[in-house]
Parts: C-alpha cells; sequence; structure tokens
C-alpha cells in the first residue's frame, strides 16, 4: 500500500517531469542581451541560441529592442520570437561576414560570406512575431551598384539575410525582413517550407535584393506575403541536380501575396536541377519589372514543367509575360531573331506545360514574350481569359503548342500578337477581337 509520503513524492516527479518537459523560453536579455542598438549582442544572443539547442528545443526571445549583432547559428528545434518593436539589426562591418577575412570587394561568390542568419541540417525551425530583421543593406548596395554600371549584370558578392542548408520544417510568420545585402531568405535544399504573412522591403534600386529564393527545395508554401524588393520577388531556382530526384526545386505554391517594386515572380534563371510543379494564384503585381517571369539560357537551363498562375491582376508592370530561354533577353526590343539552332545539351532549356488563366494587366511597354530556342521550343502554353493592356504587343517565338483562349491584348501601335516559328491555335480569333 502506498502511503501518503509516497504519493507525495510521485506528484512532485510527475510535477517536475512535466515542467521540464514544457517548451522553454530563452530570453536574450536574460543572457546579457542590452537591446540599445549600439552594443553588440552576438554572444548574448549565440549563447541564448545555444542552450536552446542543448536543451532540446524552446523559444528564443526578443523583447522590445534593437539587438545589434554579427552573424548568427540557428540551432535545431528552435524558435526565434521577435517581438512588436523588436529589431534584430545585422553589423555593417563588411569583414564580420567573411569566411577567411581579407576584402570583401575581392571575394569570388556568395560563398565566401557568412549570411547574417543561417543554419545547417535542421528540424523544427520557426521565426515568428511582429518584430523585424534588419540587414544593414545601404552599407553594400552603393559598391554593387558601381560593379552593375561598370559590367551590366554583374551581381557584386554578398552575403545573404537569412540561409538554411538541407532543413526540413522551416517556418516564417508575421515578421518582416529589411535591408538584406543581398538576397532575404534562402532556403536552400530544404523540405517542407512554409512563409505566411511576411513583409519584404528593399529598395526598389538595391541590387540582387531578391525576396525569397527557394533553391533546390520541395514543398514550399508562400502566402499572404507582401514583397518589394530591388530585384525578384520571388524566384524558384534549380541549380544543381539532386540524386535520386527528377526535379531539384518542386511542389511550390505562391498565394495571395502582394509584389509591389522589384522583377516579379520569377522561375530561374539556374534550372539545371529541374523545377516541377509550381502554382501561382490570386496574387497582385504594382510596379514590377516583370510580371509572371521565367527565364534560363543554354549554359544554365533544365526542364521546367507543370506552371499553374491564374487569378492574378498587375498594373504598371513591364512585361505582364516573359517565357524566355534566352536568360539576358526579356523584352522585344532585345529579342535575339535569326539565332542558329545549336546543339541540345544538359544545360539546355526546356519549357514545357504552361496555363496561364484569368489574368489582367496593364504595361508600361510590351505585353511581353513566349521565346524559345530554335533547338528547344516553348512548347503546350495555354493562355485563357487574358485581358493585357500595353503599348505593344505579345511576341510568340520558337514555340508549338501555344492555346489562345479568349486572350484580348489591347495595344496603342502594332499588332497585339507578333509571332515567328511558332505554332499557335486561336490566334486569328485573338487578333480579330482587337
Amino acid at each position: 500500500m502506498k502511503t501518503p509520503a509516497t504519493f507525495l513524492v510521485l506528484s512532485l516527479v510527475i510535477s517536475l517531469y512535466a515542467a521540464d518537459a514544457g517548451p522553454r523560453v530563452f530570453d536574450v536579455r536574460q543572457f546579457g542581451a542590452k537591446g540599445d542598438g549600439k552594443t553588440f549582442d552576438t554572444a548574448a544572443i549565440q549563447k541564448a541560441l545555444n542552450e536552446c539547442g542543448q536543451a532540446g528545443g524552446g523559444t528564443v526571445k526578443f523583447p522590445p529592442g534593437t539587438y545589434l549583432s554579427q552573424p548568427l547559428a540557428i540551432r535545431n528545434q528552435t524558435t526565434v520570437l521577435l517581438e512588436a518593436d523588436a529589431t534584430l539589426l545585422a553589423s555593417p562591418t563588411q569583414s564580420d561576414y567573411l569566411k577567411g577575412g581579407g576584402d570583401w570587394l575581392k571575394a569570388k561568390g556568395s560563398g565566401d560570406f557568412i549570411p547574417f542568419i543561417g543554419g545547417n541540417d535542421l528540424t523544427n525551425v520557426t521565426f515568428t512575431g511582429k518584430g523585424t530583421i534588419d540587414g544593414n543593406g545601404a552599407v553594400w548596395w552603393g559598391e554593387a551598384e558601381k560593379a552593375r554600371q561598370k559590367v551590366s549584370g554583374y551581381v557584386l558578392p554578398r552575403p545573404r539575410l537569412i540561409i538554411f542548408n538541407r532543413c526540413k520544417n522551416l517556418r516564417l510568420t508575421g515578421i518582416k525582413l529589411i535591408n538584406s545585402p543581398s538576397s532575404h531568405f534562402v532556403p536552400a535544399d530544404c523540405e517542407d517550407v512554409t512563409v505566411e504573412n511576411v513583409t519584404i522591403v528593399a529598395p526598389a534600386g538595391a541590387a540582387n535584393t531578391d525576396g525569397i529564393n527557394p533553391s533546390n527545395s520541395r514543398n514550399v508554401t508562400i502566402t499572404h506575403c507582401t514583397i518589394d524588393t530591388g530585384d525578384d520577388n520571388i524566384a524558384v531556382k534549380s541549380g544543381k541536380k539532386v540524386e535520386g530526384r527528377p526535379f531539384g526545386c518542386e511542389n511550390i505554391t505562391i498565394a495571395d501575396c502582394d509584389f509591389l517594386h522589384g522583377h516579379g515572380m520569377a522561375i530561374g534563371s539556374a534550372t539545371v536541377g529541374g523545377v516541377h510543379h509550381v502554382v501561382v494564384k490570386n496574387c497582385r503585381f504594382e510596379n514590377t519589372d516583370n510580371g509572371l517571369r521565367i527565364k534560363s539560357g543554354r549554359d544554365r537551363g533544365g526542364l521546367v514543367e507543370d506552371i499553374s498562375y491564374s487569378n492574378i491582376t498587375m498594373k504598371n508592370v513591364h512585361p505582364a509575360i516573359s517565357i524566355v530561354s534566352y536568360y539576358q533577353y526579356s523584352t522585344n526590343d532585345k529579342y535575339q531573331k535569326n539565332d542558329p539552332a545549336q546543339p541540345v545539351t544538359e544545360t539546355t532549356p526546356v519549357f514545357r506545360n504552361i496555363c496561364i488563366s484569368n489574368v489582367t494587366a496593364t504595361c508600361t511597354q510590351d505585353a511581353g514574350l513566349i521565346i524559345g530556342l530554335p533547338e528547344s521550343m516553348i512548347s503546350n502554353v495555354v493562355l485563357e481569359n487574358i485581358h493585357l493592356t500595353a503599348e505593344t504587343g505579345l511576341t510568340i517565338a520558337n514555340a508549338k503548342g501555344i492555346q489562345l483562349k479568349n486572350a484580348e491584348v489591347s495595344v496603342k501601335e502594332g499588332p497585339p500578337f507578333t509571332t515567328e516559328n511558332a505554332q499557335v491555335e486561336g490566334l486569328v480569333r485573338a487578333n480579330e477581337k482587337q
């Protein structure tokens, strides 16, 4: 028979176990972080992150304040909670991000840098709250723009704001990401990624400040986000083949998002590993340099298929639709005509099975392009219930199996549709409607 004392001991053990098993909170201020925006809080924050990971997981909390920090490493099973009026501010010292030290302007690639926030081979990592992560990008953008002006299209290597490699169950919700030196959030080789109600902002002229770049990742959902940046708002990329997988990047859903300044909703330019099953729906675009864009080139291409865009509205975009196998060309005035066919290789772009439906757009210049390569024609594209208003029309070239169903392009000059080496069903009917 158990005595009252025995029951008391058992109750205490159960209580202690329950308390220990519950979620733990690691407040960065309790680890010595000042949050005054002047003192480096790196050591205190990293200690909180480390102890959270060592404890088997929990929440690292940032109360209101500005926490200046050098690069940080996230640990397993960690939730980072940024409370309202809490800002995690990146160090403005470029050498803090160099793996080997030295002059950052001599870096050979982005791989020479440590991201402001990073993690490898993690599970169940969440960033949440109403706070902000600020990349202090102004100290980087000036030199990047100088380099781009000297060599058109050149990307000066810089660190990313947040990058995770080979992680599962990543979640960003509610927070704000601003002023990254380059791309803001890069899940690379990750699975089961959710981004919702996140705001991403960088100046329109800040070079290469992509919003979200799912790279060789699977099962990614991005919803109810507002993205206003200096480069691709979202870019789905697959820069390498993944062993055992036919597609490096697949099952991507982008829904109910607002795209402001930036280069629009992109797939590519790196598509070597293949991209499969991307759904973009119920999104709004305003003042973006591109709307719906698939881009690649002969030296960086792969198979892109099963792509769906639906219920899209665009205002003042240039252009609305750009599906082009010549990466450097995205507008009618730069379309490379009379290009001879070249041998098909492992990096030849192949774009097929694309549906674009229920799209309304006003374009500041041309309506758009669907242009494949003479050796690799874009195939099986359906444009249904499309209503575009533009200065000039939509160009379709090196393409087959293109279907126009209630597709209208209203232009100020020239034909609404221009074709070259293209098989287009419904073209006469579409032209007659203008």
